[in-house]
């Protein structure tokens, strides 16, 4: 019985918010590519969350399958003309729906609407919750200062207020955290305000293993300032301003994240990061406990990550059929059948290696943790 009821509360605590976030992640990438593949008049045989066989489903007046699918890890919209459920080119058809007799243009506004879709919901969702809520931020003041760390080689002192690093705004704590995690061995010119006095000081971060916020063991670059009793300031927006502040937010991610990649291939930032599908479900589990708010605002970010993700200009993924569109907009037709048969079976290849990566680094925290 303890077992059966260990097993119920990780599938209502754990599987059943991971489930809910991706499913209306996956929903809102695929609407984008459904909503503009419509408008430029492309025929789509099927709309699905999931893969595999169908568990439900109903066929609209115009054709188009929309399904349940018995494995939810993703989503797809399947066009008349596709050879798969990737949206690999199938033999040329004379149907006017057909997406490969689309223009150029067209083709390659029906891939880019998916991501965009993604960051579209990401601004409102969070534009609503910075208007309703106001945005809480935890002050970049220096709780403690650790012995023999960076920063108290750099000269730090408890009470110490970061006003910017290398010259960018720092607002709050977790800005602290986003510069700092990209910058193992790079020395930055840190500007504090201590009792009232501006001063620049120097500090180079060293990678080091910590526990971050959900028990996961992580080795990131730090200063060695922490937070004791920290101060939360709730920063309260006008519609206009929670909007601007929601474009802020999402892009300050979506460049974090691709410093964060960058920082991986050059070294400066630890390839552990990397998450599966298993350290995704523990973080939304544990986020869902705490409350309702929190999690949404996880589904603004993982909407981001997917976007993003998807541009990746790998085969297979929508950033990889788009590099097919550039290419063929400067040789002025398609790559050949085969050679892009080829970019789709190392594509499929890349995206089941980085899964099983992140798989592996998720077994490994938990067996760590």
């Amino acid at each position: 019985m303890d077992f059966l009821a260990a097993t119920g509360g990780m599938l209502i605590g754990t599987v059943i918010p991971f489930l809910i976030v991706l499913t209306v992640v996956v929903f809102v990438h695929e609407l984008g590519h459904f909503w503009v593949a419509r408008r430029a008049g492309v025929a789509i045989s099927v709309f699905s969350i999931g893969f595999g066989p169908e568990l439900l489903g109903r066929t609209d007046r115009k054709g188009t399958r929309w399904k349940l699918s018995a494995i939810p890890l993703g989503g797809y919209v399947r066009f008349i003309d596709d050879a798969n459920a990737a949206s690999q080119p199938g033999a040329r058809s004379a149907d006017p729906g057909a997406f490969q007799s689309k223009s150029l243009a067209a083709r390659a506004a029906v891939v880019a609407a998916g991501p965009a879709a993604n960051f579209l919901f990401a601004i409102a969702v969070l534009a609503v919750l910075f208007y309703a809520f106001g945005k809480p931020m935890i002050a970049p003041v220096a709780g403690a200062v650790e012995p023999d760390s960076p920063a108290a080689e750099a000269g730090f002192l408890a009470g110490d207020r970061i006003l910017a690093i290398d010259g960018d705004p720092i607002e709050s704590f977790a800005d602290i955290q986003r510069v700092v995690m990209l910058q193992n061995g790079v020395e930055l010119a840190i500007d504090i305000d201590r009792s009232g006095s501006r001063l620049t000081l120097h500090a180079t971060p060293r990678s080091r293993e910590i526990v971050d916020g959900f028990g996961e063991k992580q080795t990131v670059p730090v200063l060695g300032l922490r937070q004791t009793n920290p101060t939360v300031e709730l920063r309260s927006y006008g519609p206009f301003g929670a909007a601007h502040e929601a474009v802020r937010e999402t892009w300050s991610i979506i460049d974090s994240t691709l410093s964060s990649v960058a920082g991986m291939f050059s070294g400066r930032t630890s390839a552990t990061q990397i998450s599966g599908p298993i350290g995704i479900a523990r973080v939304s589990g544990q986020v869902a406990a705490m409350g309702f708010i929190p999690l949404v605002n996880l589904a603004a970010i993982l909407s981001i990550s997917i976007g993003l993700i998807n541009l990746f200009p790998i085969p297979m993924l929508d950033g990889g059929h788009l590099a097919f569109y550039a290419i063929e907009a400067l040789r002025g037709r398609p790559l050949p059948e085969r050679a892009q048969e080829i970019g789709f079976g190392i594509g499929f290849a890349i995206v089941l290696g980085l899964m099983a990566f992140g798989v592996l680094n998720d077994i490994a925290k938990i067996a760590s943790g």
